[in-house]
């Protein structure tokens, strides 16, 4: 997402604390959680930082498009603590399962993943960065392809292994490093510039650019990615504390009573990270999957975590050293990773028995792929050319945002006009 990385690991650190403290003060008790950034939003803030001008080789984008694309983050944070507030006084996971079902969500998630895919692709072969001569372009695809391959070998066989159980994705990175660097592919000179110690660069949100309103819709919208992967996260972490509870004899935590506060928690998060110049994001299963292995869902551990991320991010050479990262490495890894993100899409609709035989859902989740996968991949920067509301849209209609709506408006149509009958309906009698 172009930003700087020292700022996203110092504020994404700072808004863990809050969060976690928040959550200690309101509640009694922390709600053990790490927070960082979302894949959800990339698709979302690349055509953003496209429309600004931002060049696909450029590694950090300039604080005057960071500020346009932040003030979206400031939408997302409004988002998540509406819908948070909603849940509360309504009635928890079921008032949010009727606008947000697993029939928008899923499609959203893949739409998001695989509309990224073009842009894996272009990372590894070079073409992202007008890479055309093919002897350059076999050594971006041999560090690209050893990469994916040390990430699919790792995610594999090292499951279960425990702590380096965890690290699949970094260890990919590592291999593919190094295979990068007999082929010319690692950029020593951005190495020295920075002193051991500097303060991150922090950039307020701008909601006075051109761009700003198609920012706020086309990025705040993807809210609706993050907040049932929030909530899954929630009732994950819920069950195994109330299980170590149990073990220890003492009183259940029953944490996923706290659904609708927790999206409030993730939206103070957001907005957070949207006004000191970070990515939004959500709390992290990664995290949660590493408690369980350690039995350890203690809050301070957690505070202790953000602490030295927030250190992390005063340290120049580490900063150096990610952005060191060849793009053909990096896109070996999204190709993998944004695949993920489509995949868990389906994944969704199967855990949540999504029944694709009824003509209002297939319909629903139709529209929703062939609007944002299309516009994504087949319109400039992923923007849908519709000339209205060209005051919010002077660049066109973000084409995610824009099929993730369609998809809440048709559901709410048969929310307020009931069908005669659900196909299910039909079939049982």
């Amino acid at each position: 997402m172009k930003f700087p990385v020292s700022t996203v690991l110092t504020i994404t650190g700072l808004g863990t604390v809050i969060t976690l403290i928040v959550s200690k003060l309101a509640l009694g008790t922390y709600i053990p959680l790490y927070y960082g950034s979302s894949f959800s939003y990339i698709t979302a803030v690349a055509g953003i930082m496209a429309a600004l001008g931002v060049s696909s080789e450029t590694a950090v984008a300039p604080p005057e498009a960071i500020s346009v694309v932040t003030a979206g983050f400031i939408a997302t944070a409004i988002i998540n603590v509406v819908v948070g507030f909603i849940i509360r006084a309504s009635g928890g996971k079921q008032a949010l399962d009727k606008v947000l079902p697993a029939i928008i969500t899923g499609p959203v998630a893949c739409t998001i993943g695989i509309g990224l895919g073009a842009a894996a692709l272009g990372m590894s072969s070079g073409t992202c960065c007008g890479i055309a001569d093919p002897g350059t372009q076999i050594k971006w695809w041999t560090a690209a392809i050893v990469t994916l391959l040390a990430a699919y070998i790792f995610s594999v066989y090292l499951q279960g292994k425990g702590f380096v159980g965890m690290l699949p994705i970094l260890l990919a990175a590592v291999v593919g490093y190094l295979v990068a660097i007999p082929l010319g592919l690692v950029n020593w000179a951005g190495f020295g510039h920075e002193d051991l110690l500097r303060a991150p660069v922090i950039t307020l949100p701008r909601f006075n650019d051109p761009l700003t309103l198609t920012a706020i819709v086309g990025i705040g919208i993807m809210a609706i990615a993050t907040i049932p992967e929030s909530t899954a996260h929630l009732y994950q972490i819920s069950l195994y504390v109330d299980h170590l509870a149990e073990e220890q004899g003492r009183k259940k935590y029953a944490l996923a009573e706290y659904i609708g506060f927790n999206l409030m928690l993730d939206g103070l998060d957001d907005f957070i990270n949207g006004l000191f110049g970070s990515t939004a994001g959500t709390n992290y299963g990664e995290n949660n999957s590493l408690m369980v292995i350690t039995r350890n869902y203690a809050g301070p551990a957690l505070l202790t975590a953000g602490v030295i991320a927030m250190i992390l991010g005063f340290i120049g050479p580490l900063a150096e050293a990610i952005s060191s990262i060849p793009t053909a490495v990096s896109g070996g890894l999204a190709i993998y990773l944004f695949g993920v993100i489509g995949m868990q899409g389906i994944a969704l609709m199967m855990a949540e028995k999504v029944n694709l035989y009824d003509p209002r859902q297939l319909a629903i989740g139709a529209i929703i792929l062939i609007v944002g996968i299309g516009g994504n991949i087949g319109f400039p920067n992923g923007f849908l050319p519709i000339p209205l509301l060209t005051g919010i849209f002077p660049n066109g209609w973000p084409a995610i945002a824009t099929g993730a709506m369609l998809g809440i408006l048709f559901n709410l149509i048969t929310l307020v006009f009931k069908p005669p009958a659900e196909r299910a309906d039909i079939l049982h009698k």
